[in-house]
């Protein structure tokens, strides 16, 4: 399993269309994907503050495009998906909110 944070409006707007295209394919060639235990440092580093957030659980036995992981400046693996994600491939959608001190919790949905 693999996660995606993106907005819950960018997520309707897949559903409208029939794929998925994060901002980062056209920009980097890939959508940027991270695992449970890396996701609280994927959302202070990148989402500290922001709302209307939804996290997509992705199975990624089920995904169309290639998942590879690779190696940030840190040394840690990240999955990156080189193309649109296809919708079957994501088993759940999850509200995903900040609390009321701002910080992201890990979601009970998620928890290895």
């Amino acid at each position: 399993m693999i996660l995606h944070i993106t907005t819950r409006s960018r997520w309707e707007q897949a559903q409208q269309i029939g794929e998925y295209r994060a901002d980062s394919l056209e920009t980097e060639g890939f959508i940027h994907c991270s695992t449970p235990a890396q996701l609280l440092w994927v959302t202070q580093r990148f989402y500290s503050g922001q709302t209307g957030l939804v996290l997509l659980k992705i199975d990624s036995d089920r995904l169309q495009a290639r998942l590879q992981f690779d190696a940030i400046a840190t040394g840690e693996l990240f999955s990156h998906l080189y193309g649109a994600l296809n919708l079957d491939a994501v088993v759940q959608v999850i509200e995903f909110e900040p609390g009321a001190d701002g910080l992201f919790q890990l979601p009970d949905a998620i928890q290895e």
